[in-house]
C-alpha cells in the first residue's frame, strides 16, 4: 500500500534530505586512489552519526536475504551495479574504478536514500558516456513526477534515455517508495509505458534510481547475497535522489 505524506512530513524529509545530500558530497570527494571502501563507510556512518541521525542500510535485512546489511553505505565499483558491501581486506579504489556511493540515513523517524556515481581519474569517452547519460536519465524522469501522472511515465523515460545512448537498463532493479521505512510501495522501474503503472499522487515520495550499463543489463546475485552486478560484467553507473510530489510539481529532497 502506498503511503502518502503532508507537508509537515514532506517539509522534514527535505531537512533530512539536505543532511544526507551533505554527508553523500563529502564521502564522494573522498573516492580516491588507494582509498579503502571501509574507509569511506566510516566516514560516512561518524558524519551521519554526529548530524544526530543514524545510517538507515546498516542491519537492514529485507525479505528473503539471508544476512542483514553489514555496513553504513552501499559501495559498488565497476560491474557491481547496487548494493555492493564496503569490505576493508577486499576492496580498494584505483584509478580507472567507477564507483557508486549508495547512503541512506534516518532523521526524525524519516527515511531518505541518495545515490552518485564517481569516475576515479581518466576513463574512456563510452565511461564518460555512461555516466553522463545515467544522471541524465535521473534529472529526465524527475520532471516526469507530477501530480496526475503514473509510475510508468517516469520508467519509460529512463529507459528512453537509456535507448537513445545505445546503453542497458539493470534488468529487475527498481526504485521504490521512501519516507517510513528503507524500502516502501511502489516500485519505480527503470522501464515503462508512459500512463501505466500506480497513479502519481500529492504526497508521494519515491526514491528514482536509474541503473544503467554498457552490456546487455542482465544482473546476477554476488556471493555476499546483497552486491547485483552485470552477469556479462560490463560497466554499470547508477544515480538517486529521493523526490516528492506536490501540487507545484517535483522537489527533489536530497539535494542542497
Amino acid at each position: 500500500m502506498i503511503k502518502l505524506k503532508t507537508k509537515e512530513e514532506i517539509a522534514k524529509l527535505r531537512i533530512a534530505g539536505r543532511k544526507l545530500a551533505k554527508v553523500l558530497k563529502e564521502t564522494a570527494k573522498l573516492v580516491k586512489p588507494g582509498v579503502k571502501s571501509f574507509d569511506l563507510n566510516n566516514f560516512a556512518h561518524q558524519m551521519i552519526i554526529k548530524m544526530g541521525c543514524r545510517p538507515s542500510f546498516l542491519n537492514y535485512k529485507p525479505t528473503g536475504v539471508r544476512r542483514p546489511f553489514p555496513a553504513s553505505i552501499c559501495l559498488s565499483i565497476n560491474d557491481e551495479i547496487v548494493h555492493g558491501i564496503p569490505n576493508e581486506s577486499e576492496k580498494e579504489i584505483k584509478t580507472g574504478d567507477v564507483v557508486k556511493v549508495d547512503i541512506g540515513l534516518v532523521d526524525d523517524g524519516l527515511f531518505v536514500d541518495s545515490a552518485t556515481t564517481v569516475i576515479v581519474g581518466d576513463a574512456p569517452k563510452e565511461v564518460r558516456e555512461l555516466v553522463s547519460r545515467t544522471k541524465e536519465a535521473l534529472n529526465t524522469a524527475i520532471k516526469q513526477c507530477r501530480v496526475g501522472g503514473h509510475i510508468g511515465d517516469v520508467g519509460a523515460a529512463v529507459e528512453k534515455v537509456a535507448k537513445r545512448a545505445g546503453l542497458s537498463v539493470a534488468k529487475e532493479l527498481t526504485g521504490h517508495g521512501v519516507g517510513y521505512a528503507v524500502h516502501e510501495a511502489p516500485y519505480v522501474p527503470n522501464s515503462g509505458r508512459p500512463g501505466q503503472g500506480e497513479k502519481i499522487e500529492n504526497g508521494l515520495v519515491i526514491a528514482i534510481e536509474p541503473m544503467l550499463c554498457l552490456g546487455r543489463g542482465d544482473i546476477m546475485l554476488a556471493r555476499d547475497g546483497h552486491t547485483y552486478k552485470t552477469r556479462d560484467g560490463s560497466l554499470a553507473a547508477q544515480f538517486e535522489h529521493t523526490i516528492a510530489v506536490t501540487e507545484e510539481g517535483p522537489i527533489i529532497l536530497t539535494e542542497n
